[in-house]
């Protein structure tokens, strides 16, 4: 029985969002050095980030996510590029206003949220798991919790953005929290 996983981030909030959402303990590795993120999907990157992993940590179940925002409008951009888009130097904050400028002139505002889980077993076992949240854009940023895309992007059958929604509304229904339910069962957590 899996008790503990490794997840390639240093950050340790995802990794109690993560422990939620698996329900088993959920460790960062140690002394994250995150490797260049050169695949052409969601699924490669996360391919790459666990395998960094493991090599941290052989001998350990090590999972990592990939994930980003899809805009119709924009061809399925920023996709992989999401955390980049508008430019390195911009924040958050930053590109939110990037994307918004960038659909201004659109008619379409359909997007969604993808996540894809990789999971990498002691004996070199690979799962993978993928969710997605799909939505619309709003015209503004709305709402104060979550983050990156989350104060513009406003769930199908909703009214407000993913930050007006609280965390355990979020988790019920986001991308993340999708694919972390589909890797639970693969994993028999």
């Amino acid at each position: 029985m899996i008790t503990q996983v490794r997840l390639a981030t240093g950050n340790a909030g995802k990794a109690a969002e993560l422990a939620r959402l698996l329900g088993c303990n959920v460790v960062p590795v140690e002394d994250w050095d995150p490797p260049v993120e050169d695949g052409s999907t969601f699924l490669a990157n996360a391919r790459i980030k666990a395998l960094a992993g493991v090599h941290r940590h052989p001998g350990e179940w090590v999972v990592a996510d990939d994930s980003g925002i899809e805009v119709d409008a924009l061809a399925g951009a920023p996709g992989i590029q999401s955390a980049r888009f508008g430019g390195a130097d911009l924040d958050d904050p930053g590109r939110v206003t990037a994307l918004l400028s960038a659909v201004a002139d659109s008619d379409g505002r359909r997007a969604r949220f993808r996540c894809v889980l990789v999971a990498i077993g002691p004996d070199g076992q690979e799962l993978s798991a993928d969710g997605t949240l799909e939505g619309s854009l709003a015209v503004a940023p709305r709402g104060a919790n979550g983050f990156g895309y989350d104060p513009i992007l406003i769930p199908q059958g909703e009214t407000r953005t993913c930050a007006e929604l609280s965390a355990d509304e979020k988790n019920a229904i986001s991308h993340r929290g999708a694919a972390a339910r589909a890797l639970r069962h693969q994993l028999g957590l």
